[in-house]
C-alpha cells in the first residue's frame, strides 16, 4: 500500500507540447521555458499546463486502477453477507410460555416448532426451550449446545418474542408462588389453545408446557402450518461447531464420490423398546427384555416379537438391510454412510451389511479422536452431525420411521425433493421372506421390492388425513405440503425424480 501511494506521489511525467517540455508532479507544476518559445505562447501556457496536467493524472490513476483490479479477483477474501433479521413484531404480551422437550434430538426439534406456533398465534413470549435430560440417553445439552439460540431469536422477531431467561420480575414471582404447569392435550387444534389453554395465561402470567411431543395435530390451518415450518428449516440452525464438523464429514464422503445415508436403527435402545429380536440369540433376546421391564415409561411389557415384525413394525437387521439395498439395484461400490449410535452386536451382527456393501462407514471412522471428542458424550450433539449428513447425503434410507426418518424426509422434501425411500416394512418383510424361502426368484423379488416403492420416493404426494384419528394419519413433519412449492391446492404438480 505505501508502494503505491509513492507511486502517485513521486511519479513524474514528461510531456513534449511542439518545443515545451513539461515537467508535471502531483504535487505540483514546473515548466522549463525554452529559448525559441513562440511569440503568444505565455498567454497560453496557462491553461495548457492545467489541461495536460489533467490529462496525465487521469492517465496515471486509469493505469493503477487497472492494476489494482488484476489483484482484487485473486486476491481479495469473499465474505458472506450478515443475515438479514427482520425487525420485532409489536404486538401486545399475553404472558410467558415456557416449555420443557422431551425425547431426542428430532422429537424435541419438531416439538419446539410446534411451542413457537403456539407463542405466536396465542401472542405469548416464548423462553428459550429446555431440552430433555432425563430421557434414556441422559444427555444434559441444552439449546445453545445443539442451536445457534441467537440466531434463532433474531430470525423469528418479526412473529414471535423469544427471550433466554424470564424476566427478573417473573422470577421472583415463580419463586415464591410456584410454576404453573401443564401437558397440553396431544395432537391437539388451536382452538384448544385458544379455548382452553389461553384462560391460564391470564390467570398465572407464566405457564409451563411439561411436554412437547405432537402437541399440535397433523392438520392445521396453512398460516400455522407455515409457521412450522419456517422455524423447522430456517430458524433452527445448529451451533457453528456443529455445522463446521457436519460439512467436514460430508466433504470427505464427497471426495470420494456419491454416498447413501443408511439410518440404521438397529441399536439396543431400540430393540428393547420395540420388542423386536429378530437376528438376535437366546442371550441378547433376555439381555432386551429385562432392559425394557428396566424402563419404566417403556409401558408395553409383553410383547411378541414375531407378529411385530410382521406387522413391519420393527427395524430392518442389517442383514434384511443388505437384501432391501441389493434388491433396489443400489452400486455395490456406493459410500453406506451410517447415521446411527452403536449397533447391536457390533462387527459381528454388521458382516452381512459390509459383504455386500464394502465401503461401510460412520463419523467414527471418517473423523479423528480429536475431531469428534467435543461432541463425544452427548448424544442429541452427535445426532445433529448425522442429521446434516443425512441431508447433504444422494440417497436417505431408514430402517425403521423414527423420528430423525420422519424429520430428515421433511427436510429433505423441502430442500427439492431430495430422493428419501421410505420403506414400508408391511411389504418388504412379507417379500423377504418369501424370496428367503424359495417363494420368489431374486429377479422377480427384486422387481416387486421396486414397485412397491415406486411412489415412496420423497416425491411430491398427497398427506393423509384421518380426521378424528391423528396417530392413523400421514405425519406433518414428514410431509410439510402446505410448505412446498410443488404442491397446489393440495394436488402434485408433477412428479420429480
Amino acid at each position: 500500500m505505501e508502494d503505491s501511494k509513492r507511486g502517485f506521489e513521486e511519479e513524474e511525467a514528461f510531456v513534449e507540447y511542439g518545443k515545451v517540455e513539461l515537467k508535471c508532479s502531483v504535487n505540483g507544476i514546473r515548466a522549463e521555458k525554452p529559448k525559441n518559445l513562440v511569440i503568444g505562447f505565455d498567454l497560453f501556457r496557462p491553461w495548457m499546463l492545467v489541461i495536460t496536467t489533467m490529462m496525465v493524472l487521469l492517465w496515471l490513476v486509469a493505469l493503477q486502477l487497472a492494476s489494482m483490479g488484476k489483484n482484487i479477483g485473486s486476491t481479495a477474501v469473499k465474505f458472506d453477507p450478515p443475515p438479514y433479521f427482520p425487525p420485532p413484531r409489536a404486538y401486545n404480551n399475553e404472558g410467558y410460555l415456557m416449555v420443557t422437550c422431551n425425547g431426542g434430538l428430532n422429537q424435541m426439534r419438531a416439538g419446539i416448532c410446534d411451542m413457537v406456533a403456539i407463542a405466536r398465534f396465542l401472542n405469548l413470549t416464548l423462553v428459550v426451550p429446555e431440552l430433555d435430560e432425563t430421557s434414556f440417553w441422559h444427555d444434559n445439552s441444552q439449546f445453545k449446545d445443539i442451536w445457534d439460540v441467537d440466531y434463532f431469536i433474531k430470525s423469528l422477531a418479526d412473529e414471535v418474542r423469544i427471550i433466554k431467561h424470564l424476566p427478573p420480575r417473573l422470577r421472583k414471582q415463580v419463586q415464591r408462588d410456584g410454576l404453573y404447569s401443564m401437558p397440553p392435550v396431544s395432537w391437539s387444534n388451536m382452538s384448544y389453545y385458544y379455548n382452553t389453554v389461553f384462560p391460564r395465561f391470564r390467570k398465572y402470567e407464566v405457564v409451563r408446557f411439561t411436554k412437547t411431543d405432537a402437541r399440535l395435530g397433523n392438520n392445521l390451518p396453512v398460516e400455522v402450518q407455515k409457521m412450522r415450518c419456517r422455524v423447522n428449516y430456517e430458524a433452527l440452525r445448529f451451533t457453528p461447531a456443529i455445522e463446521e464438523m457436519g460439512k467436514k464429514i460430508i466433504s470427505i464422503l464427497r471426495e470420494k464420490g456419491p454416498f447413501l445415508v443408511l439410518h440404521l436403527r438397529y441399536e439396543m435402545d431400540m430393540l428393547a423398546f420395540s420388542g423386536c429380536t429378530a437376528g438376535c440369540n437366546q442371550t441378547e433376546v433376555e439381555e432386551l427384555t429385562r432392559m425394557r421391564y428396566a424402563i419404566p415409561w417403556w409401558k408395553e411389557k409383553e410383547i411378541d416379537p414375531k407378529s411385530r415384525r410382521e406387522a413391519g413394525l420393527c427395524p430392518l437387521t442389517p442383514l434384511e438391510t443388505a437384501i432391501t439395498l441389493r434388491a433396489f439395484s443400489i452400486d455395490p461400490k456406493m459410500q453406506i454412510y451410517i447415521a446411527a449410535g452403536d449397533i447391536y452386536g457390533g462387527n459381528k451382527r454388521l458382516a452381512a451389511l459390509k459383504a455386500s456393501y464394502p465401503n461401510l462407514v460412520k463419523k467414527e471412522t471418517l473423523l479423528s479422536s480429536s475431531d469428534l471428542k467435543p461432541f463425544q458424550n452427548y448424544s442429541n450433539q452427535m445426532a445433529a452431525l448425522d442429521y446434516l449428513v443425512s441431508l447433504d447425503s444422494d440417497i436417505f434410507l431408514p430402517t425403521y420411521g423414527g423420528n430423525m426418518a420422519k424429520v430428515v424426509e421433511s427436510h429433505r422434501r423441502y430442500l427439492g425433493y431430495r430422493m428419501t425411500i421410505s420403506l414400508d416394512r408391511l411389504v418388504l418383510i412379507s417379500l423377504i421372506d418369501q424370496y428367503k424361502n424359495g417363494t420368489l426368484k431374486w429377479n422377480e423379488f427384486s422387481q416387486a421390492v421396486k414397485s412397491a416403492h415406486a411412489n415412496r420416493m420423497g416425491s411430491p404426494s398427497q398427506r393423509l388425513q384421518f380426521p378424528g384419528e391423528p396417530k392413523l394419519e400421514d405425519y406433518f413433519y414428514t410431509n410439510p405440503q402446505e410448505c412446498l412449492p410443488s404442491i397446489v391446492a393440495g394436488k402434485p404438480v408433477k412428479e420429480m425424480g
